[in-house]
C-alpha cells in the first residue's frame, strides 16, 4: 500500500465533529501523540486506522482517496496553465495544495470559473458596444455543463441506479429479451403500447412518444438491446420524473437548455442501469475479468453501452474498477467523456495523438491495448476499439467512433486485457499527455502546439526532430 498522509483531512474531520485530539484518539484506540503525528503528516495513514475512522464516523474510505486529489491536481493545472503572469507553478506545489488544502483548491477553481464567465461577458459587451446593449451575455456551453455535472458525481447516480435495479427485478427482465419484458411492463404499468415502425415514418428518429394515443414508436431497424434502451429511457420520464427534476435543479445550471440536456442524460443513465442492473452486471464483469465483448453478448447490448456502464460502477461498498470512458471521432473531437475517478481530459486543447484511441481508426473492429504514462508519472491501461453505425439508407452518411476505456495500472491485473503485458516495466509505457497546450513533455515529436507559459528555444542555426523546443 502506498503511504498516504492525510493530516489536514483528519484534522478537519475532527474539528467538524467538535472533538479534541484526546477524544478522537480514544475513539480510534490510538495514543494522543500518534494521532498528533498523523495530523501533522509525520506518520502515514494505515489500513487499520482507516477502518476505525470509517467505523467511528461512517465516512466513505474515498474521503481519504488519492483519486479526488488527482482530480484536483488535474483541474488546477488546467487553470494555472492559462495564467499570463509568466511564473510557472510546479506540479509539486499544485499537489501540495490539493493534498493539504482541498477546500481552498476547490474554492480557487470556483473563483476561476467566475472569472472566466466575467471575462466572456466583458468580451461580449465590448464586441456589441453601440449595437445591442440588451443582448444576453454568453453562457457556458450547455453540453459542457452537463459533462461537469456527471464528472462531479464520479459518473455514479445512486438514486437512479437503485431504482433501475428495482425495476429490472420487479419486471423480471432477462438479459436475452429485456426489450420484451420492458414492453410488457410499459403496457401493464402505464397503458402504453410499443410499436415498431419504419425509420422513414419517424423522420430518422429512434424513438417518438405519442402521449395522446399512449404509443411509443420505435424504429424497426433497432436491435433488441437498442429497443430495450429506448423503452427504458421513456420509462425514466414516466416513472422517475421527480428525480429527473430534482437532480438538475440542485446543480444550478445556467440555462434551461442545460437542464433539459441533463434530464435526457439522467434518463439515459437510468436506461443503461435498467438493462445492465448494478449487482448482476458487476458480478458478471468480475467473473469475466471485464471482457467487454463477452459482457455484450451475455447482456445483449453493444460494445459502447458496456463500456459506458463499466464507467459507472462506483456504488459505496460494491465498487468495480474505476474506469474512464471516452468517445472520439477521426478529427479528435471528444463527443463523450466520463470518469469514475481521476483521469483528466483537457479543456485547454486537443487530446494526445499518441493515445491508442486514435490508432484504433487504422485497425477498425480490433481491440488495441496500451500502457500509457502521464507526465506526472501515473500509468494507465487503455483499451480502444472502433464502433460503426450504418446509415439507414444508401448514400446517407454513417458514423464511426473510437471508444476508449482506461484504468489506473494498479487495477490492470483484474482485466483480461492485461494478458501478455509486462505491468512491472514502466518504461514500456507510451508517454502521453492531457493535451499539447498543457503537456510538460519537452521533447515530444508529435507536439501540435507549444506548451502554454513556456518560452520557445528559437535558434535559426539549428533544426530539431521535435517541434516547439522550449527553453
Amino acid at each position: 500500500m502506498k503511504k498516504s498522509f492525510i493530516g489536514v483531512r483528519l484534522r478537519r474531520l475532527r474539528e467538524e465533529r467538535g472533538l479534541t485530539q484526546a477524544a478522537l484518539a480514544a475513539m480510534l484506540e490510538v495514543s494522543t501523540s500518534y494521532l498528533s503525528q498523523l495530523e501533522k503528516n509525520q506518520r502515514p495513514l494505515t489500513v487499520p486506522v482507516l477502518l476505525k475512522i470509517n467505523a467511528a464516523f461512517g465516512v466513505d474510505v474515498q474521503f481519504f482517496s488519492e483519486d479526488e486529489e488527482a482530480r484536483l491536481v488535474a483541474d488546477l493545472r488546467d487553470v494555472l496553465s492559462e495564467s499570463q503572469s509568466g511564473e510557472s507553478t510546479s506540479v509539486a506545489e499544485i499537489r501540495e495544495l490539493a493534498t493539504n488544502m482541498p477546500a481552498i483548491a476547490r474554492t480557487f477553481l470556483r473563483l476561476h470559473r467566475g472569472y472566466r464567465e466575467a471575462v466572456d461577458r466583458a468580451s461580449a459587451m465590448a464586441a456589441r458596444l453601440g449595437d445591442d446593449w440588451a443582448a444576453e451575455p454568453p453562457r457556458p456551453m450547455p453540453f459542457e455543463e452537463v459533462r461537469d455535472f456527471f464528472y462531479a458525481r464520479q459518473n455514479h447516480i445512486a438514486a437512479l441506479d437503485e431504482a433501475a435495479e428495482r425495476l429490472n427485478r420487479e419486471a423480471g427482465l432477462s438479459a436475452a429479451a429485456a426489450h420484451v419484458g420492458l414492453a410488457e411492463h410499459m403496457a401493464d404499468r402505464h397503458d402504453v403500447r410499443v410499436a415498431l415502425v419504419e425509420p422513414d415514418a419517424l423522420d430518422g428518429m429512434h424513438r417518438r412518444y405519442d402521449a395522446d394515443n399512449r404509443v411509443l414508436h420505435l424504429s424497426s431497424h433497432l436491435r433488441p438491446g437498442q429497443q430495450a434502451f429506448q423503452i427504458a429511457t421513456q420509462l425514466a420520464f414516466l416513472e422517475m420524473d421527480e428525480e429527473l427534476q430534482r437532480l438538475p435543479g440542485e446543480a444550478e445550471f445556467a440555462s434551461d437548455e442545460a437542464r433539459a440536456l441533463a434530464r435526457i442524460g439522467l434518463a439515459n443513465y437510468f436506461a443503461g442501469a435498467v438493462i445492465l442492473p448494478y449487482g448482476r452486471f458487476l458480478e458478471a464483469a468480475e467473473q469475466l475479468r471485464y471482457d467487454i465483448e463477452r459482457l455484450g453478448r451475455q447482456f445483449g447490448v453493444g460494445y459502447e453501452t458496456v463500456c459506458h456502464r463499466l464507467s459507472t460502477l462506483q456504488r459505496p461498498g460494491a465498487r468495480g474498477v474505476p474506469f474512464f470512458f471516452v468517445r472520439v471521432d477521426r478529427a479528435g473531437n471528444i463527443s463523450k467523456r466520463q470518469s469514475a475517478t481521476d483521469f483528466h481530459f483537457s479543456r485547454v486543447g486537443g487530446t494526445c495523438p499518441l493515445w491508442n484511441v486514435y490508432e484504433a481508426f487504422a485497425r477498425p473492429g480490433s481491440i488495441l491495448t496500451q500502457l500509457a504514462q502521464m507526465p506526472d508519472g501515473r500509468t494507465y491501461l487503455w483499451v480502444a476499439r472502433t464502433v460503426s453505425r450504418s446509415p439507414a439508407a444508401y448514400g446517407a452518411p454513417g458514423k464511426t467512433f473510437s471508444i476508449g476505456l482506461g484504468c489506473d495500472l494498479k487495477h490492470a491485473p483484474k482485466l483480461v486485457y492485461s494478458k501478455g503485458l509486462d505491468l512491472q516495466d514502466v518504461n514500456a509505457a507510451t508517454p502521453i499527455g492531457a493535451g499539447c497546450k498543457i503537456c510538460e513533455r519537452a521533447a515530444c515529436p508529435q507536439r501540435a502546439f507549444p506548451p502554454v507559459g513556456r518560452a520557445l528555444a528559437i535558434d535559426e542555426d539549428r533544426s530539431r526532430f521535435d517541434p516547439y523546443p522550449v527553453r
